[in-house]
C-alpha cells in the first residue's frame, strides 16, 4: 500500500505552512510595532491601525479578479508570484520614508494575499488522496498559529530592540528564502484544462448554493471572532485580570492551544467535519458566554482569573481549527474549480474581519467590554444553529451545483 505521508508530501507542506506562516507574520506586524511605527513616521496609532482594517478591505476585493486572472497557470507558479510580491513589498515598507510609502507597500502585499490563499490550500489538496484533504488543509494552517505563536511575538520584540524597519527587512528575507523554498520543493502543478494556454470553463459559483451558504457561514464566524479578538488584550487585562508581562504569556498560550485544537481535530475534520465544526462552534460560544458573564460581574479574584484563562484557551484551540475545516469544505463543493471555490471563501473571511473589527471597535467604544464578548457569542451562536440545520454543507464528497 503506497504511504500518504512520504518525505516528499511532508516537505511540501511544510513550506506551504511556512508561506502561511510568513504571509500572515507579515499581515499583523503592525499589532506588535504600532507604537514604535507611530513614533518614527510621526502619525498617530489609530491612523498605524488603520493598516490592518485596509489591509482586509484590498485583499476582499482583489482576491476573486486575481484568482480568474491567474486560471491558467500552473500552481506553483502563482504562488512564487505571490512570494515575489510579498518580498518587494516588506522591502518597499522597510524603506518607506512616510506613512503614505507604508500604506503603499502594504497594498501590494494585501492584493495577493487573499490569492495565496485561494491556492495555498488547493495546492496542499492535490499532494494528497481526497481522504486526507482535511489533514492536508490542516497541515498548511500550522503556518498561521506558529504566525500567532513565534512569528508576531518576534517581530514586536524586534520591534522593541532594533525598531521596526529591521523587523520587516527580516520578513522580506524570509520570504525570499520561502520563495526559493517553494520553487525547489514543489512540483509544477500545471492544469491540465488549461493547457496551451486555453482559459479554462469559467464555473459560475454563485449558482452553488451549499458554496454560498457555507461562505456567508464563514463571513459570520469570522465576524464573531474578530469582534473580540481585535481586543483581546483588553479582554485579557480587563476581564481575566492579568496584567504586564504575564499578558503575553496568556497570548502564547492561545497560540499554543490553537496549533493542539487544530492537531487534534486533523482527522475528525476529515471524516466527521459537520461535528466538528459544531463541536467548535459550541465551545467558541461558551468560551465567549464565559467570558461575557466575568465582563458583567466586573469582579477580580483567583477564581476569576483560572477561569477567564480557561476561557481564553478554549477560545484559541477552536477558532484556530475552524478556518482549515470550513475552507477544505469550500473546496469539496466545487471540484471543477477549487481555487475559485477557495477564493470565495478567502474573500468572505477577509470581508469577516473588516466587519468584525470595525464592530468590535465600535460596541467597545459605546457598550464597553462585555458587550463585545456578548455580541461574539450571539453571533456564534447563530452560526452554529445554521451548521446544525443545515444539510450536506459537511459531506465528505457533496455533489457541485455546477452543470
Amino acid at each position: 500500500m503506497q504511504r500518504t505521508w512520504t518525505p516528499r508530501v511532508a516537505t511540501a507542506l511544510a513550506v506551504l505552512a511556512a508561506a502561511a506562516f510568513i504571509y500572515v507574520t507579515a499581515e499583523i506586524m503592525p499589532v506588535g510595532a504600532l507604537s514604535a511605527i507611530a513614533r518614527d513616521l510621526h502619525v498617530s496609532e489609530a491612523m498605524v491601525g488603520t493598516l490592518l482594517a485596509s489591509y482586509a478591505l484590498v485583499a476582499a476585493l482583489a482576491t476573486m479578479p486575481l484568482v480568474r486572472w491567474t486560471a491558467t497557470w500552473p500552481r506553483r507558479r502563482t504562488l512564487l508570484w505571490t512570494l515575489a510580491c510579498l518580498s518587494i513589498s516588506q522591502l518597499i515598507s522597510a524603506l518607506a520614508p512616510t506613512f503614505t510609502v507604508l500604506a503603499v507597500g502594504r497594498v501590494l502585499c494585501a492584493l495577493t494575499h487573499g490569492l495565496m490563499w485561494s491556492v495555498i490550500a488547493p495546492i496542499g489538496v492535490r499532494l494528497v488522496p481526497p481522504s486526507h484533504a482535511g489533514r492536508a488543509t490542516m497541515a498548511v494552517y500550522v503556518g498561521t498559529g506558529l504566525a500567532l505563536v513565534v512569528g508576531s511575538p518576534l517581530t514586536a520584540a524586534m520591534s522593541e530592540l532594533w525598531g521596526w524597519r529591521p523587523a520587516v527587512g527580516v520578513i522580506a528575507v524570509a520570504s525570499v528564502l520561502v520563495l526559493v523554498a517553494a520553487r525547489l520543493a514543489l512540483p509544477v502543478m500545471a492544469l491540465t484544462d488549461a493547457a496551451g494556454g486555453v482559459r479554462p470553463r469559467r464555473i459560475v459559483h454563485h449558482r452553488n448554493r451549499p458554496l454560498l451558504m457555507l461562505s456567508v457561514l464563514t463571513l459570520v464566524g469570522v465576524t464573531a471572532h474578530f469582534i473580540s479578538y481585535t481586543f483581546i488584550v483588553v479582554i485579557i487585562r480587563d476581564v481575566v485580570g492579568v496584567h504586564g508581562a504575564h499578558q503575553a504569556w496568556l497570548l502564547a498560550v492561545y497560540g499554543v492551544a490553537g496549533l493542539t485544537g487544530m492537531a487534534l481535530l486533523a482527522r475528525p475534520g476529515d471524516r466527521r467535519p459537520k461535528a466538528a465544526v459544531m463541536g467548535c462552534l459550541a465551545a467558541s460560544s461558551l468560551a465567549f458566554a464565559a467570558l461575557a458573564a466575568l465582563g458583567h460581574l466586573g469582579w477580580h479574584t483567583v477564581a476569576v482569573a483560572a477561569a477567564g484563562a480557561a476561557a481564553i484557551v478554549l477560545w484559541g484551540a477552536t477558532a484556530n481549527a475552524m478556518p482549515p475545516m470550513l475552507q477544505t469544505a469550500a473546496m469539496r463543493h466545487s471540484p471543477q474549480d477549487p481555487d475559485g471555490a477557495s477564493g470565495l471563501y478567502v474573500a468572505c473571511f477577509q470581508v469577516g474581519i473588516m466587519a468584525g473589527s470595525l464592530t468590535g471597535g465600535l460596541l467597545f467604544q459605546r457598550a464597553g467590554v462585555a458587550a463585545m464578548l456578548t455580541a461574539s457569542c450571539v453571533l456564534m451562536l447563530g452560526a452554529l444553529a445554521c451548521v446544525v440545520v443545515s444539510r450536506g454543507l459537511f459531506a465528505d464528497h457533496p455533489a457541485t451545483s455546477e452543470k
